[in-house]
């Protein structure tokens, strides 16, 4: 299985920074896309941005030029720097990674827990 674990979440606000980051472990093949999504009180989750194994990076528009998307792959970690942040980034965050345990394993998403950011003044 692989284990995800968020962390970096809070209280900020409007126009402050919050670096979030995500610990991929467990027993891992290779992990190929990470990506953060986000869930909003009373919205669906929603993609936030992505970074490929081979470190090519996507956001969501809204998220464009506001958001930083980076990754570690010795230590299987992947982190989101936000910067000029609004009250409607307010959401729960979420890692997800594209993964496989062994080599013959089918590549499957695995999620963290979320962490949560609140920005208001």
């Amino acid at each position: 299985q692989v284990q995800l674990v968020e962390s970096g979440g809070g209280l900020v606000q409007p126009g402050g920074s919050l670096r979030l980051s995500c610990a991929a472990s467990g027993s891992i093949f290779r992990i190929y896309d990470m990506r953060w999504y986000r869930q909003a009180p009373g919205k669906q989750r929603e993609w936030v941005a992505s970074i490929t194994s081979a470190g090519n990076t996507n956001y969501a528009d809204s998220e464009k030029g506001r958001f930083t998307i980076s990754r570690e792959y010795a230590k299987n970690t992947v982190d989101l720097q936000m910067n000029s942040l609004k009250p409607e980034d307010t959401a729960v965050y979420y890692c997800n990674a594209r993964a496989q345990i062994r080599n013959s394993d089918p590549v499957m998403d695995y999620w963290g827990k979320g962490t949560p950011v609140t920005v208001s003044s």
